[in-house]
């Protein structure tokens, strides 16, 4: 029996089929259709803007390459690429359609640039950090926030408040990204994030350690004026879509509002993380000053 590997030719000679090459690359294809690999093991991602850069060499985050539009190295960001090429960063001079094609913002203000992964800590790593801060711990819990805007911004309201951490799922919900560290402004790069295979399994775990975990609820539960969030306080936010979970509800100790005076009833989840947890900073606030 022939090889069955074999083939015949059109001419009769028995041969093996040809073997598919991709094209040469000649340097002059459409630099619009470039996108770098992303890894699957997270081994490194994408950061996108001056600023996003900037706070990661401050956070001390590995800065493996910088793309930099040609015509910006001598200019205000000159400082910067010194700074990248200092820190050990490969800087490479391209083409501006070729940045646009590496954004997936939009707005990468004429650099890109490929950072080391962020370093996840535990639940118990933010508790921790809280004790030895001698303040009352203030956290954040996500219950699948999916949108990674939207978890930038509830990362970069939760930064500025001085939270201790925020708590994020391992699967359904927004992780770490460049999209999620620009729209942070580089908050991301500087706070603490747990990232959890369970919410609920988080939430006890926070009771345990003595935090006062509330929930909040569009429109069931208590003002949030009315509950003390001197107390060590974890805010649990849910969804963008669905809000809380059931199992995730329950397991808070308890439920709070913000009140709705106007026609829409409901806020966009990272605007009310910026109201809860500024009522913790205000009531925090007032007592140091009484």
């Amino acid at each position: 029996m022939s090889d069955p590997s074999e083939r015949r030719r059109s001419d009769g000679r028995a041969g093996r089929p040809p073997v598919s090459r991709p094209p040469r690359r000649t340097g002059r294809e459409d630099v619009r259709s470039f996108r770098p690999e992303e890894p699957d093991d997270d081994s490194e991602y994408r950061i996108e803007g001056r600023n996003a850069l900037n706070e990661a060499l401050r956070a001390g985050r590995t800065v493996e390459k910088v793309f930099v539009a040609e015509g910006l190295e001598k200019s205000a960001l000159t400082p910067l690429i010194a700074k990248c090429r200092a820190a050990g960063a490969v800087v490479v001079s391209c083409d501006r359609r070729r940045l646009d094609a590496m954004s997936d913002t939009g707005a990468h203000q004429g650099v890109v640039a490929f950072v080391s992964p962020c370093e996840y800590v535990s639940v118990g790593d933010i508790v921790d950090a809280a004790e030895a801060s001698g303040r009352p711990a203030l956290i954040v819990v996500c219950d699948h926030i999916e949108d990674p805007r939207n978890l930038g911004a509830i990362l970069r309201s939760a930064e500025v408040a001085g939270a201790h951490g925020v708590v994020i799922p391992r699967r359904r919900g927004a992780s770490v990204t460049g999209t999620v560290v620009k729209a942070s402004a580089g908050a991301a790069l500087h706070l603490p994030i747990a990232r959890t295979a369970n919410v609920n399994a988080a939430i006890r775990e926070l009771k345990e350690r003595g935090v006062w975990v509330l929930g909040a609820e569009g429109g069931q539960g208590d003002l949030v004026y009315d509950a003390d969030l001197r107390l060590p306080t974890a805010f649990v936010l849910g969804s963008e879509g669905g809000g809380l979970a059931r199992l995730t509800a329950e397991s808070c100790d308890r439920l709070v509002r913000i009140p709705m005076l106007g026609r829409v009833n409901s806020l966009n989840v990272s605007a009310a993380a910026a109201v809860l947890l500024f009522e913790a900073v205000r009531q925090r606030t007032a007592t140091e000053r009484s």
